[in-house]
C-alpha cells in the first residue's frame, strides 16, 4: 500500500486470542514522525454501519418497523422534483434502494469546486441533516421504488442522503440524536474508549496521522486533517482497535437479535460499489467474495483524506480495519491503493480460517 504513493498506513488485525498491528510510511511528510498505533482516524461511511445497526436494535424493540415510510417519520421532507416520501421505506434507505440523489455528488457538481481553495473556505461549514436533505431534493430520484412493495426494492445505487434520513428517523424514534444513540446502545457497552461523534467540530484527536488530499488536476498534496464533523452517513472518528472491537461484536451477535442480524445480511446486488467482483449489499454492511474464507463482511469510508477500509469473518472471530491517510481522487495510484487495502483485508481476515 506505501509503495502505491500512500503516504501512511495503519492496519490492525483481530482475533480470539491476539491482536497483530502494522504500520507504514510517515504520519507527516513535515516532521517524518511514524504513523501513531494508536491513531485516531475518520471512518467516513464506515459510520453507515452503526447507524444501521441502531436502526435495526430499533425494529427488534418493535418501536420501528423496515417497511415504515420516510413520510410517516419525517412528513414533508422527501417530496418535490418526483421524490415520494411514501415511496421510500426504512428498508430502501439502509440497503441504498431509494433511488434519492446523493446529496455530496449534487453538492460537488461538475466537480470544479473539488480544490484546495474551496476546501479551505468551507472547512469551518457543517451543514445540517434538513440542509442536505433539501440539496438531494433539488434534484429528481434515479428511480421511484415500487409502489406494490417498496421495501422489496433491488435497484441499488449508493446516496449518502440514504443515512442522513436514517439519523433522522432515528431522533424522531427515540427522541435523542443519533449520536447519543450510537453511545448508549454501542459505544458504551462494548467500552470503545476511543470512539467519538464530533458533532460540530473540525478537529480530529491527537494522536492522529495528518490527512493528506491530491485534489483533481493538482500535483502537491494538500494537508486536509480540518474538515467538518459529518453526520449519521460518515461522521464518527475512532481506532483501529475500537472499530475492529465493534465489527467483531456485531457479527458475533452481541448487538443484535438473530432475526435483526439475519436482516442485516438480506443482500441486493451492488456491483458498483467498491472494485472487487460479486459485492453485495445489505442494511448497512456489504459482503464480497474473499479466497480463504469464502467471503467477508465490510463497508468501508473515506473522507478527506482518509480512507478506511475494514472486514470481518461471518462469525465475528476475525476482523481487521485499516487506515489509510492519503486521499487521490480520480488521481494516480488511487485505484492501486484501494485495491491493496482490500487484498491485505481479505488476507488478514481470511488468515487461519480454513
Amino acid at each position: 500500500m506505501r509503495a502505491t504513493g500512500a503516504t501512511g498506513v495503519l492496519a490492525e488485525v483481530q482475533a480470539d486470542r491476539d491482536v497483530h498491528a502494522a504500520r507504514a510510511g510517515v504520519a507527516d511528510l513535515r516532521t517524518r514522525r511514524p504513523v501513531p498505533w494508536d491513531s485516531y482516524y475518520r471512518i467516513g461511511s464506515d459510520t453507515k454501519t452503526y447507524t444501521a445497526t441502531v436502526a435495526l436494535q430499533l425494529v427488534g424493540e418493535g418501536r420501528l418497523r423496515l417497511t415504515d415510510t420516510v413520510e410517516r417519520w419525517l412528513p414533508g421532507l422527501v417530496t418535490g422534483k418526483g421524490n415520494d416520501g411514501r415511496r421510500v421505506t426504512v428498508m430502501n434507505l439502509l440497503r441504498q434502494t431509494s433511488g434519492l440523489a446523493d446529496y455530496i455528488a449534487v453538492q460537488l457538481g461538475d466537480g470544479r469546486d473539488l480544490t484546495p481553495e474551496k476546501y479551505r473556505e468551507n472547512r469551518f461549514r457543517p451543514s445540517t441533516p434538513r440542509e442536505q436533505v433539501a440539496v438531494a431534493m433539488t434534484r429528481p430520484p434515479e428511480w421511484v421504488p415500487d409502489a406494490a412493495d417498496p421495501a422489496g426494492e433491488t435497484h441499488w445505487g449508493y446516496s449518502n442522503t440514504n443515512y442522513v434520513l436514517a439519523g433522522l428517523i432515528i431522533e424522531k424514534v427515540t427522541g435523542h440524536p443519533w449520536e447519543q444513540e450510537v453511545h448508549d446502545r454501542i459505544v458504551e457497552p462494548l467500552g470503545l474508549r476511543h470512539t467519538i461523534t464530533p458533532g460540530t467540530s473540525a478537529y480530529v484527536p491527537q494522536p492522529s496521522a495528518t490527512a493528506y488530499m491530491r485534489f483533481p488536476g493538482r500535483k502537491e498534496l494538500t494537508d486536509v486533517s480540518i474538515a467538518p464533523g459529518g453526520g449519521a452517513d460518515g461522521a464518527i472518528i475512532t481506532t483501529a482497535r475500537d472499530h475492529g472491537t465493534f465489527l467483531r461484536a456485531l457479527m458475533g451477535g452481541r448487538l443484535l437479535k438473530p432475526a435483526q442480524l439475519a436482516q442485516m445480511k438480506q443482500t441486493v446486488k451492488a456491483d458498483d460499489f467498491v472494485q472487487a467482483p460479486g459485492v453485495r449489499y445489505g442494511l448497512g454492511l456489504a459482503w464480497r467474495p474473499a479466497g480463504g474464507c469464502g467471503g467477508v463482511w465490510f463497508h468501508g469510508g473515506s473522507s478527506f483524506g482518509v480512507i478506511s477500509e475494514s472486514g470481518v469473518s461471518p462469525d465475528g472471530r476475525r476482523a481487521a480495519a485499516v487506515a489509510v491517510s492519503t486521499y487521490r481522487p480520480g488521481g494516480d495510484g488511487q485505484e492501486a491503493q484501494d485495491r491493496a487495502s482490500l487484498r491485505l483485508v481479505d488476507g488478514a481476515v481470511c488468515a487461519g480460517t480454513a
